[in-house]
Parts: C-alpha cells; structure tokens; sequence
C-alpha cells in the first residue's frame, strides 16, 4: 500500500519542501508578487534549487535571486538563468509586461551595484525602469539637466551614499512618489550607510521614504507596486 503524501507532496502543495527550504508557491497569487531568492548565506546548490524549483511552479513569470557571491552567480547561470553582474543577481524567466515607470537615481557610481538591484527588481515586479546615473549633489547641475524627467514617471527611487543628500533635494523639485535608498558608500564617519540613512529619515522634504541600508529589492517591490496602480499616461 502506498503512502499517502503529504501537504507539500500534493501537486497543488502551497510549498516546496526542498529539506533546506520551504519554498512559497503561493505568494503571486496572494500578493501579485512570486517568492524572490535572497542569495546571501545559502549555498551556491541552494540557490539554483530553488530558481528551478520556483520556475517551474510559474514558468511564465521570472525568477528573482538577489545578494549572489561569485560562486552563486556561476551555479544560476549553468541552471539557465541570465545572470546581472552589477546588481549581483539572476533572473529565470521571461519579464512580465510592465505597467508604468520608476525612475532610479542613483548618486554616483559607487551606488550602480544597489540601484542595479533597484532597476531589475523593478522589471522583474512588472513596471519598467528609467535609470538616471551619477546626478548626485555635488554636481548639482546634473540633477538640474534631468528635472524634466521627475515628473515622467510613477514613483521614483533615488539611492545614495555619503551624507544621504540627494532624496531631500529631488524631493523639493518634484511630487512624485519617491523613495530613498541609503548605500554603505562613504567614508569612516558614514558608519556604513548610518549617516546616510538618518539623513533621509530626517528629510525636511515632504513624501521621502526611506528602506534600510542597501535595500534595493525592498525600494524596488514597493516602488514597482505604485507604478502598477497608477492610471495610463496619455501618449507623448
């Protein structure tokens, strides 16, 4: 007589027992969102099997992993995922289609890695992202030649280092929903993206959100979500 499976042995199991993992099958339809990989902490093998794992429970849908070392980076590459070195991450799947933009700032391109992080999960969350690189304050003139650009999409992300300046003056120039995004990037005394992060928390710009220190994927998921409900813009 054969044993009766179990919960997660059911074809329509709401997880994926993977010994190491509970994998979230259900997650897209509870939220819209399907179950993302954070890569740091598991194992190279780990990462891939729950890449393919997730992939098949929806394969019309990518597969995010983020925070990938070198070795992880490999592993999903030779399980078929494209791999996105800058933002130390891979997907496995096709895209969703997008609906609205996100703009992503970034400061500097000591940032580039976190909001990489920010664009891909953006398009891997269904909106589509319009990076704007290497306007921070200290060169304000470059934000300046972009200030048209602020009102064109949904919401915006701006991610920066060192004192966490520049949310609080995009913030003064625009009403789009924004959200900050401090970096580690900084000298001793930036405490690893703490002086940033206080900066943007005490804003006296009005709307600034602010997610923890490097967190691309938190700012992308809910800067993604804004852009999603926001109404069509009219054909320029």
């Amino acid at each position: 007589m054969s044993e009766t499976p179990g919960p997660d042995q059911r074809p329509d199991a709401r997880t994926a027992d993977l010994g190491f993992a509970r994998v979230d099958l259900e997650r897209a339809a509870r939220t819209g969102d399907p179950e993302v990989v954070y890569g740091a902490g598991k194992t190279p093998e780990q990462v891939a099997a729950i890449l393919t794992t997730l992939h098949t429970s929806h394969p019309d849908r990518a597969v995010l992993a983020t925070r990938l070392s070198a070795e992880a980076l490999v592993a999903a590459r030779e399980a078929g995922a494209t791999v996105h070195e800058t933002a130390r991450a891979a997907t496995l799947g096709p895209l969703p289609v997008p609906r609205g933009r996100v703009g992503v700032l970034s400061a500097g391109t000591s940032d580039a890695p976190v909001a990489a992080e920010v664009a891909l999960t953006v398009a891997c969350h269904g909106s589509e992202p319009v990076e704007i690189r290497d306007v921070g304050v200290a060169g304000l003139h470059r934000l300046m030649a972009v200030r048209d650009r602020l009102d064109e999409v949904d919401c915006l992300v701006v991610v920066a280092g060192m004192e966490g300046a520049l949310p609080s003056v995009v913030g003064g120039l625009t009403g789009t929903p924004l959200i900050a995004v401090p970096t580690s990037v900084g000298y001793g005394a930036s405490f690893g993206g703490l002086a940033a992060l206080l900066g943007m928390l005490n804003s006296c710009a009005p709307g600034v959100t602010v997610v923890n220190i490097d967190n691309g994927y938190g700012a992308g998921v809910a800067a993604a979500r804004i852009a999603r409900r926001s109404p069509d813009r009219a054909p320029r």
